[in-house]
């Protein structure tokens, strides 16, 4: 009998550390973005899988989708700029940006925030500032992906 304990003891000494190393940082409890964008939710609009799409070196157009965390008051984004290394990206961004309250907007659907420069080059990744209305300003790095008419961006509008 005293056997059986003594095994059971040792058996759970030994079994501790493997089960203490399942903590509240485990992989399976952080955000994973299974896309090629980038991510930032940490301000009142969540800029999500943020990219730029390329269909000639210099030119392309930013995709993402803002969402706007406040329940009651609308946001606009009221532009995007390069910053760093790319501040010489110029960016167009066509009619302004409405984010409703609690509500989504996709900037892939109608192709209107054009980007330009030297950067704009699919592989590369450019510095970009979102600035919002009532929202804190969001720097990314975005990556340059190629337009391809039977890929996954294949449907946004460049030119």
């Amino acid at each position: 009998m005293n056997v059986r304990r003594s095994i059971a003891g040792v058996a759970v000494a030994l079994a501790a550390p493997a089960l203490s190393s399942c903590g509240f940082d485990a992989p399976t409890d952080q955000i994973y973005n299974p896309a090629v964008g980038v991510n930032d939710q940490s301000g009142t609009v969540d800029v999500l899988n943020a990219l730029i799409v390329s269909a000639s070196d210099g030119s392309g157009t930013l995709v993402a989708t803002l969402v706007n965390n406040d329940l009651s008051e609308d946001d606009e984004l009221k532009a995007v700029a390069g910053t760093g290394e790319d501040q010489g990206v110029q960016v167009t961004l066509g009619d302004a940006t409405d984010i409703p309250a609690a509500q989504l907007v996709s900037l892939a659907e109608d192709g209107t925030i054009r980007v330009e420069g030297e950067a704009v080059v699919p592989g590369a990744t450019v510095s970009m500032t979102f600035t919002f209305d009532r929202g804190a300003a969001v720097t990314l790095d975005l990556p340059v992906v190629e337009h391809d008419s039977e890929g996954p961006y294949a449907d946004v509008p460049v030119s």
